[in-house]
């Protein structure tokens, strides 16, 4: 299961965009329940896209709960599931990325570094939520994620890919073509075990092994 990205390295063109804050660092250990970035379509009659900050775990409005805010939702059952169906439908996001972490071992598991490219930036499908907090509104999002090699990886979406995910007009035809849609083919690195640490927000997570 992809339980933890980074997002240190981002374009101009993106950090450009409406909504991007102007004080964000670089994340290298992005854990659920942290404050990410979102990319969706903008809100605004003008269109466009826009950057919005939000917690990875998705919180509906009538989730009392905290503690049981998923991170990520199957691509299998995404359109059914009543947790995700209506986000899936009207409010579908994408998560930057410049890689992700997997473990895997049966005895002592092993951190891997995941990415198409080194110092690419990719793009993770997801749905959001907004949830009202003491006259405050908060965002709130889950991955959407896809079976691969005995584990949950996150639907990574090219160029076309994306736009199609976030535009509102797109049919459910089309969206669930991108949600069946073969794995991107990507890059590991085995790494030593400093990324184990999900309080170490540091380039010494890529430490390679």
């Amino acid at each position: 299961m992809c339980g933890r990205y980074a997002l240190f390295r981002w374009t101009p063109a993106f950090a450009a965009l409406p909504g991007f804050p102007t004080d964000q660092q670089a994340q290298w250990n992005i854990s659920p329940a942290d404050a990410v970035l979102m990319l969706r379509a903008g809100q605004g009659a003008d269109g466009g896209r826009e950057v919005a900050r939000a917690r990875w775990g998705l919180t509906p409005p009538w989730l009392t709960d905290m503690s049981r805010t998923p991170a990520h939702a199957r691509a299998e059952t995404l359109a059914e599931q009543p947790m995700f169906r209506q986000a899936f439908r009207e409010r579908r996001c994408l998560l930057p990325a410049n890689g992700f972490y997997e473990w895997r071992g049966s005895v002592r598991k092993r951190p891997f570094w995941l990415t198409p490219a080194e110092g690419s930036t990719l793009f993770f499908a997801a749905i959001w939520e907004a949830y009202p907090v003491e006259g405050h509104t908060y965002h709130s999002v889950a991955v959407v994620t896809q079976a691969a090699m005995g584990q949950r990886r996150p639907l990574i979406l090219d160029e076309q890919g994306q736009a199609q995910w976030l535009d509102p007009e797109s049919s459910p035809v089309t969206l669930q073509s991108l949600l069946a849609a073969p794995q991107m083919q990507l890059r590991e690195r085995p790494l030593a075990n400093l990324v184990n640490d999900p309080k170490l927000n540091a380039p010494e997570c890529l430490t390679p092994l």
